[in-house]
């Protein structure tokens, strides 16, 4: 007998499956950075064969979220501040370049409806309640995605989907704080980031390649601005998605633990 059809067509939804779980885990701080990430434990844990969990890894790997070990297997990165940095300033550099490409490529300002759409969903309210928060972060991913669709380039859509897997380069990375001016800070950032969409949007509808490129960069920068807060109160670093991946310069690493029956 062949191989079973339906097995093939589960296959890789099981491996998004799977590289989707060991994200939120890894992002999560369930795996200490440079912790091995052992096929043998996992496979059991999340109830799956060892081959789609290996492919599964080796996509997180392809992301930047765990190394390759040089003898074989994967361990969870640590990921420095100048890294994080990167990433962000590369995702500006894509993001502006599909800003760019839409104005360009763009044939029928029909096309543009559902990017209107995200953007008009937006609540200029300030400051905004975490309801509010959490509608507009689900939004505004929901407009950077349609950005990119409009590029009209999947090799784009791709390497923005890759830097986006890093801890605070998406475009949705953003807190919520609890204090008063915390609170204003990110309501702040909010109303300058709805005004960038509208920016953005507008040059696109304009054709104005090298405008919407520019604005969708500085864009960008916002999520520096938000990285940089959070650096400067590390009390809610430790709290937030991928906060644990990040090596803070002066912090004492704990030391690793030695294997029972070695000398």
């Amino acid at each position: 007998m062949g191989p079973d059809p339906h097995a093939i067509a589960e296959a890789p939804s099981q491996i998004e499956r799977v590289a989707a779980t060991l994200r939120e885990k890894l992002l999560r701080g369930d795996f200490r950075p440079g912790k091995r990430l052992a096929e043998l434990t996992l496979a059991p844990q999340l109830n799956v064969s060892r081959t789609p969990l290996r492919l599964a890894l080796e996509r997180l790997a392809h992301q930047g979220l765990v190394e390759a070990l040089p003898f074989g297997g994967f361990r969870a990165r640590e990921f420095t501040v100048a890294e994080i940095w990167d990433a962000i300033e590369l995702r500006g550099v894509l993001e502006g370049t599909a800003a760019r490409l839409a104005a360009e490529r763009l044939e029928d300002p029909a096309a543009l409806q559902p990017l209107r759409g995200c953007h008009e969903g937006f609540s200029e309210a300030a400051p905004m309640e975490m309801e509010q928060f959490l509608d507009y972060i689900a939004r505004n991913r929901a407009f950077h995605r349609e950005l990119w669709r409009l590029a009209k380039s999947p090799t784009l859509e791709r390497a923005l989907e890759a830097v986006c897997a890093l801890p605070f380069a998406e475009p949705g990375a953003m807190v919520f704080g609890g204090s008063d001016d915390a609170q204003a800070f990110h309501s702040r950032q909010t109303i300058i980031a709805i005004e960038h969409h509208r920016s953005i949007l507008e040059a696109i509808a304009s054709r104005e390649g090298t405008r919407a490129e520019n604005i969708a960069r500085e864009h960008a920068r916002l999520s520096r601005r938000n990285f940089d807060w959070v650096m400067e109160n590390r009390h809610v670093l430790r709290k937030l998605p991928g906060g644990r991946m990040i090596a803070i310069p002066g912090e004492l690493k704990p030391k690793p633990q030695r294997r029972k029956g070695r000398r």
